[in-house]
């Protein structure tokens, strides 16, 4: 589906009426990455669910596209979701998105634009009206940008427009906006994944406000887990 700027790939299994959907953005340090690199996932996703819809975005890319184009991008797929409802015979009652590594930053920052008004403030577009995220799967992310690695901070100067100031960074964090009305969440590293202290520390912070959530800190007897070792589909771990 062109949506203008950025693509997306919708996939049923069998072909199943009135499906749940499951939003899947991808990572790639908001420099790179595709949704037909996803197809795979995308597609187990849909089969193991027995037959949820699963939608696999593009978004536009820095250096060429900044902050906040992941999140107008974001948000535009969402209110698409809303318009199609009908169309494709989604069931908007029982939406889910899932992020990976820089995915995973972007979605647990647009779930605080939905539920943090005063946040959302922040941005100049609205978040559709009838919008419920009913839970979130955040794999492998950063979500407090003020505490970065070398990498981080050299992919911050591509990504944000001031080239990462202490303000832009702070705007980012997606720890900071939390409320107690942000998803359910299920938040995932893994024991190599070289932000795994990310994970346990959202955790804790969504915990801190009575957030439904789940912390899942992956290893294996057989080799070590890295940063989103689940999108390697010959891997039985990432199965």
């Amino acid at each position: 589906i062109d949506m203008g700027l950025f693509k997306m790939e919708y996939l049923t299994w069998n072909g199943s009426e009135n499906p749940y959907v499951i939003l899947q953005l991808h990572g790639g340090g908001y420099m790179s990455g595709l949704q037909g690199q996803y197809r795979k996932m995308a597609g187990l996703y849909a089969e193991i669910s027995s037959g949820a819809a699963v939608l696999s975005v593009d978004y536009r890319l820095a250096p060429e596209y900044q902050f906040p184009a992941p999140m107008e991008d974001t948000n535009s797929v969402f209110a698409w979701i809303l318009d199609n409802k009908d169309k494709y015979g989604m069931d908007v009652a029982n939406l889910f998105a899932v992020g990976d590594s820089a995915g995973g930053q972007i979605l647990s920052l647009y779930a605080d634009i939905c539920t943090n008004a005063k946040y959302a403030k922040e941005y100049d577009f609205q978040v559709p009206e009838g919008l419920k995220i009913k839970a979130v799967a955040l794999n492998c992310g950063q979500y407090n940008m003020e505490d970065t690695s070398d990498m981080t901070r050299q992919l911050m100067e591509e990504y944000l427009p001031g080239k990462g100031t202490p303000e832009e960074l702070k705007r980012i964090s997606s720890d900071l906006y939390i409320t107690d009305q942000f998803p359910p969440a299920y938040v995932m590293t893994a024991e190599g994944d070289f932000l795994r202290k990310q994970a346990p520390y959202m955790y804790g912070k969504l915990k801190e406000k009575n957030v439904f959530c789940e912390l899942h800190e992956y290893s294996s007897p057989k080799e070590k887990l890295m940063h989103v070792f689940h999108l390697n589909m010959r891997s039985e771990d990432a199965k």
